[in-house]
């Protein structure tokens, strides 16, 4: 079947109107948006769905992402106040706001966005000693955020969060870092050893100082009770010295007799409980005063009003011998003093 001139014409027609369809109808997918350049100027922007544009007059310009993307910093040396090198990495994310901004106020995005989070690290982390970069990643953080976000805000970039992943010191700064926290943990383990040995000692003074307290009370209890035991014992001598004195006063000889040979005998008693006597020498009236004890039995029942058990008998005291005087010797020849 051959087509003749018409058809043929159709046919391009049909074609074409195809042709002009697909170029015309555009699809955004979700999270993307779509420039529009007319004759290469930018016109509009097309957000997700089904849009038209001009064929052959209109095109698409950048297909721009604006979904939140991740961007890694590599790791870079790092030079602190302090004059400490460190190594650094981190990662940043960030968010397309404005699509024609983001393709035509800046060139290659991710590499700026790149370069300009490592600039700001160096600046940020220069700026900070080693022990204050080491101890507040999180203020590092806030302050890497604030200023990279400020930074890309004029190509339409929203950055959401920057983090320093890693941080590492030089093999002999962590070294030293080990070292320091040893000593600083001894030290703690000192003081806390210390604090220990300091409260034993006040808790074994404050009990030294209770059992004194305790021990005192007691001397003085016994200090009190000795005192009034010795009262009594004065006053129970008293009355017996009043007694005598009442028994004299009518006069009693025994109850004299009594006294003395009863001080007598505590005299005798106390010289012989000596502990360095060896020998005591007793006077020649001692045996008449042992041989009167009996006596003074009898006399103390009597001073005292002991009428249920009559007195023994007194004992007749034994002779007392007498010593013989001794002559003096004879005048010596050799003595010239006899002769005067």
């Amino acid at each position: 079947m051959l087509l003749g001139g018409f058809d043929i014409v159709v046919i391009v027609l049909v074609i074409f109107v195809i042709m002009v369809l697909f170029a015309g109808i555009k699809t955004v997918p979700q999270g993307y948006r779509y420039t529009i350049e007319r004759f290469g100027r930018y016109t509009r922007t097309l957000e997700p769905g089904l849009n038209l544009i001009t064929p052959f007059i209109e095109r698409v310009g950048a297909r721009m992402n604006v979904m939140e993307q991740v961007l890694s910093v590599p790791t870079q040396e790092v030079i602190t106040k302090d004059n400490a090198s460190v190594s650094a990495d981190a990662v940043s994310f960030y968010q397309v706001l404005n699509a024609a901004q983001a393709a035509y106020q800046v060139s290659n995005l991710e590499n700026a966005i790149l370069n300009l989070t490592m600039t700001n690290i160096r600046s940020v982390m220069g700026s900070m000693d080693l022990d204050e970069l080491l101890s507040n990643r999180d203020a590092i953080n806030d302050r890497l955020l604030r200023v990279v976000d400020e930074a890309v805000h004029p190509w339409g970039i929203k950055v959401t969060r920057v983090e320093i992943k890693d941080i590492q010191p030089p093999r002999d700064l962590v070294d030293a870092m080990a070292r320091q926290m040893k000593a600083e943990r001894e030290k703690r383990a000192q003081v806390l050893e210390a604090e220990g040995s300091r409260n034993a000692q006040i808790l074994r003074a404050e009990g030294a100082k209770q059992s004194a307290i305790l021990e005192a009370e007691g001397q003085r209890e016994a200090a009190f009770r000795n005192a009034e035991a010795r009262e009594r014992l004065a006053e129970a001598e008293a009355k017996a010295t009043r007694m005598v004195s009442e028994a004299i006063a009518v006069g009693d000889v025994q109850a004299i007799n009594y006294f003395v040979a009863q001080k007598y005998t505590e005299a005798l008693a106390s010289i012989g409980q000596a502990n360095n006597a060896k020998v005591v020498l007793m006077p020649m009236e001692a045996s008449s005063i042992l041989g009167s004890l009996a006596g003074i039995g009898s006399i103390a029942r009597e001073v005292f009003g002991d009428s249920n058990n009559p007195p023994p008998p007194r004992p007749r005291p034994g002779p007392v011998r007498s010593t013989p005087p001794v002559a003096p010797p004879p005048p010596s020849p050799f003595n010239p003093s006899s002769e005067r």
